[in-house]
């Protein structure tokens, strides 16, 4: 099998998306380098270690799980982007693969081809059985926790015309529905990534916290407060006193 950088190289190509302005949009590069980490990382865990996993399948996997996303987020491109909307993810996951068979076909075989592509299919799966998944599917989800997850939800309201108070209104929403709780108990199959979810997940409600303080100006109302309690204060007060010799010296003049 080539090395990893070849493959970086040709996933870089793929999910580069291409923006109305000529340039690319590299979100999707840095999302997948992002959890192709948390894979690496979540490889080595203690209850993972005791399987016998395809890192190199599982890597390679990690990388292109996105190509079928790119492939129809083409913003210069609006039909594709209409399909895009109506897409499942698990029809984003079945273009994936067949991306992955058209541009990695001279680097792998036909079984290692196959075995990337189940990674990608299955990671989709709650039922799954292949490690390799589910070590990728808990990558994915602990990238929707934390301060990441809030950056993730924020740039999809930039995108939507979206401000502050419907992004607060949304967490609110899923704050409400139990869906964090509902995610952190079905969203893991390894208790130690579950327990990193968590913690990010506190450190995403302090900053909702915050940015619903800010939204609100109710940091405001402590010093509105305190400013009530004093003395009226004339604005003359504040103003620089005429010097009397300047004045007489003009009244002569």
């Amino acid at each position: 099998m080539a090395d990893l950088q070849v493959f970086k190289e040709i996933a870089e190509q793929v999910l580069a998306i291409p923006t109305q302005k000529g340039t690319s949009d590299g979100y999707l590069i840095d999302r997948a380098y992002r959890i192709l980490r948390h894979c690496g990382s979540i490889a080595r865990l203690g209850e993972v270690q005791r399987f016998q996993i395809d890192h190199d399948g599982l890597y390679i996997a990690a990388l292109f799980r996105d190509a079928g996303f790119a492939h129809y987020a083409n913003q210069e491109d609006k039909i594709s982007r209409m399909v895009l909307a109506d897409l499942t993810d698990e029809d984003i996951r079945d273009f994936s693969t067949q991306i992955v068979q058209e541009k990695l076909t001279e680097l792998l075989n036909p079984e290692q081809l196959e075995r990337i592509c189940g990674i990608i299919i299955e990671s989709g799966k709650r039922n799954t059985t292949l490690i390799e998944a589910m070590v990728l599917s808990d990558a994915r989800n602990l990238d929707d926790m934390g301060a990441i997850g809030v950056f993730n939800e924020m740039r999809r309201y930039v995108i939507h015309g979206r401000g502050a108070a419907e992004a607060l209104a949304s967490w609110n929403r899923k704050i409400e529905y139990d869906y964090w709780t509902a995610r952190l108990r079905e969203g893991f199959r390894f208790e130690s990534v579950r327990s990193i979810a968590e913690q990010r997940l506190l450190t995403a409600r302090k900053f909702m916290a915050q940015l619903d303080i800010e939204n609100k100006a109710a940091d405001m109302e402590e010093i509105l407060l305190k400013q009530k309690q004093r003395p009226i204060v004339k604005l003359q007060e504040y103003l620089p006193k005429p010097n009397t010799k300047s004045r007489r010296h003009l009244l002569k003049t």
